[in-house]
């Protein structure tokens, strides 16, 4: 067997993973990044690329990290967020304008995130790439964190670290080896998400329309596209993704209404299960889980990518202090500083995302008045309505040297 040492490596080359290689590169680590699958991306232009809605506070560190600009072209604004249930006259709405931002958000194809993350990767001063391969085992030392991966060759690669970072995803095999507990709760919904055109512009207006069979979402594309995320009951789900084009945006319509006008067309759509799931641990001597691996959300308010992304830049500012001040960076003392920073965040975006599908999903005639009530209250409260905006854009509490526009180090 091969080895090798690294001073951190990092399991899981997507976008959380490769976002935290590119916020350390440059800080005199040596740092590998692991993938199972190759490092490419489909370049082809597609009705059907599957969207993600960027906060405000990602923007900031993607500009930070030198990857917004490769974004910013074909990234369309939020201007306005729309809240309303449907069949109730309760509705709020947030306004860029009101929060003195230029966009509440912004809307941007997965693929060309990859994109911008991979064009990058290669350059980046002290990363190497290690792709494709599989971990294969783990193990915690006092010292260091021994990895074992297989290569596609099935060679094995044997690697001493001394801080192990698991950005592999909700399913984590670094969290199921090392037997961190997680606290996971299946939703019995699937998220159906697909490319639509509506009749009407857009306007840069995001919608979040809550229905007695779940909640429906769109997000705005360029070329008049929105993204819509429209949540459906697993009994449900087969036979949803069965309708043909006509079917499907007859459901859209009968969730979301007319405000856009009639649906013209609807792309190729994606299924997937929906679950909550909170690590018991965030971080241990030698390890810290950041993404999904740590947390994973309802796409309500669409918190989830983002609030990785905000792992990441308080990651990577408590590893390059540490650095920097000669500590080591895998020790607990460096890592604590991390989950405490990140706590607050990550238990109020879980506890919120959580909580408004549950009381939206509730058809008591109780429950839908004070729904309403709520809604226009909050409309109606300058005050409550800025806080929500600045959490939703994750710009509220401790911000990263990242997201304030600084680098790592002075």
């Amino acid at each position: 067997m091969t080895a090798a040492d690294y001073d951190l490596l990092i399991i899981g080359g997507g976008m959380v993973g490769a976002s935290l290689a590119c916020a350390l590169a440059g800080q005199g680590l040596r740092m590998g990044l692991v993938e199972a699958a190759p490092l490419t991306v489909n370049d082809s232009p597609g009705y059907d690329d599957r969207s993600i809605a960027l906060a405000e506070g990602t923007r900031r560190i993607f500009q930070t990290l030198g990857l917004w600009e490769a974004l910013a072209p074909d990234a369309t604004p939020i201007r306005q967020i729309h809240v309303s249930e449907r069949g109730s006259p309760g509705f709020a709405h947030l306004d860029s304008g009101e929060e003195g931002v230029a966009a509440l958000g912004y809307v941007a194809e997965a693929r060309l995130i990859g994109k911008a993350l991979l064009a990058k990767l290669p350059k980046l001063p002290g990363v190497e790439l290690l792709c494709p391969a599989r971990l294969e085992t783990v193990r915690i030392e006092p010292d260091a964190a021994c990895i074992t991966l297989r290569c596609p060759d099935e060679r094995r690669m044997a690697l001493r670290v001394s801080l192990l970072v698991a950005a592999d995803g909700a399913h984590s095999l670094v969290r199921e080896q090392l037997g961190i507990a997680a606290l996971r709760w299946a939703y019995g919904q699937q998220a159906v998400i697909a490319n639509v055109s509506p009749a009407r512009s857009h306007e840069n207006v995001a919608y979040e329309r809550f229905t007695p069979d779940g909640p429906a979402a769109l997000l705005p594309l360029s070329a008049n596209r929105c993204a819509v995320v429209c949540t459906v009951d697993d009994a449900d789900e087969q036979a949803v993704m069965a309708l043909d084009d006509a079917g499907f945006i007859a459901l859209l319509q009968e969730r979301f209404g007319d405000r856009l006008g009639p649906f013209l067309r609807v792309g190729r759509r994606q299924a997937w299960p929906l679950f909550l799931l909170k690590a018991r641990e965030q971080v241990r001597s030698r390890l810290a889980l950041i993404g999904n691996a740590a947390h994973t959300l309802h796409p309500i308010a669409g918190q989830g990518f983002n609030l990785g992304i905000r792992d990441v830049a308080a990651l990577a500012e408590v590893i390059a202090d540490a650095w920097r001040m000669g500590e080591d960076i895998g020790a607990l003392k460096a890592l604590n500083r991390y989950a405490d920073w990140r706590r607050w965040d990550q238990r109020q975006t879980v506890l919120f995302t959580d909580a408004l599908n549950r009381l939206f999903a509730h058809p008591l005639p109780p429950l839908r008045i004070a729904r309403t009530l709520g809604l226009l209250a909050f409309d109606l409260s300058p005050p409550l309505k800025r806080r929500f905006a600045r959490q939703a854009m994750g710009l509220d509490g401790r911000l990263p040297r990242l997201a304030r526009g600084l680098a790592l180090t002075a």
